[in-house]
């Protein structure tokens, strides 16, 4: 039995949570730890993209945030998360919202 099936044979046990409610808990620890490990690799890939095109115009790339830049990808992260988002007031907001979401999904699909 795998270190899951043990976690879930504990938590079962112990605290005995619903077995639905447990395969919900592990289902999203397991995506947590495949999609975040993911989301630093290409958050560091680009931040290794833009040290290679920094190069090629000799200059010196991110490298104000940390050590060699080396905490640049985070502080691209903190500036998306606390990003405000500007409505205009004349805007029908329904559409303007659902728009660009619609336009992806469309994306997607073809």
């Amino acid at each position: 039995m795998g270190g899951f099936g043990l976690i879930f044979l504990a938590l079962f046990f112990t605290f005995k949570v619903d077995v639905n409610v447990l395969f919900v808990l592990l289902s999203v620890i397991k995506i947590l730890l495949v999609v975040v490990p993911l989301l630093i690799a290409v958050a560091y890939l680009t931040l290794l993209e833009r040290k290679v095109m920094a190069s090629m115009q000799r200059r010196k790339g991110p490298n104000v945030v940390g050590i060699f830049g080396l905490l640049q990808p985070l502080a691209d992260g903190a500036k998306l998360l606390l990003k405000e988002t500007v409505v205009p007031n004349s805007v029908n907001k329904a559409v303007f919202f659902i728009a660009p979401i619609l336009t992806f999904f469309l994306a997607v699909m073809s």
